[in-house]
């Protein structure tokens, strides 16, 4: 079973957090993943990912999504942080919906909490290559 926590510090509006959990799920199907874990989603605004980026990965800009993995082997996978803000515009600027935007972002977060990384092209290329899947099986194509 895998725990999906959403915390909204962006608004009070719940229209996001379905399709998050559904492509967490099928990313978590997807990877074949049979044990009990946690997984946090927080969404937040530009500022916010702004000051994080700024403190953790030393970018004086916001970006669209941070994770953090836990790496001490306890229950909870780790914690994705997506700015809404970023979201939007990306998907305006990408030409496709917001939905297909949120998903991608949930999905690179729990891809990177779960190991995955695009540090070199080989990496790269395997990672995105699982993204567009797992999102064509989560029906979100673009």
């Amino acid at each position: 079973m895998l725990k999906i926590n959403i915390f909204n510090q962006y608004d009070d509006s719940k229209e996001y957090h379905k399709i998050i959990k559904k492509v967490i799920k099928q990313a978590k199907k997807d990877l074949s993943i049979k044990e009990s874990k946690i997984i946090n989603v927080i969404l937040v605004t530009n500022q916010e990912i702004h000051d994080m980026n700024l403190k953790y990965r030393h970018f004086d800009r916001p970006t669209d999504v941070l994770s953090f993995d836990n790496s001490d082997g306890g229950k909870e996978l780790g914690d994705i942080f997506i700015s809404i803000d970023k979201a939007k515009e990306q998907a305006i600027a990408y030409g496709h919906s917001l939905p297909r935007e949120l998903g991608f972002l949930a999905c690179h977060g729990f891809l990177h909490c779960n190991g995955y990384d695009h540090q070199n092209p080989e990496e790269e290329k395997a990672m995105f290559d699982l993204q567009e899947s797992i999102l064509e099986h989560a029906s979100l194509q673009r």
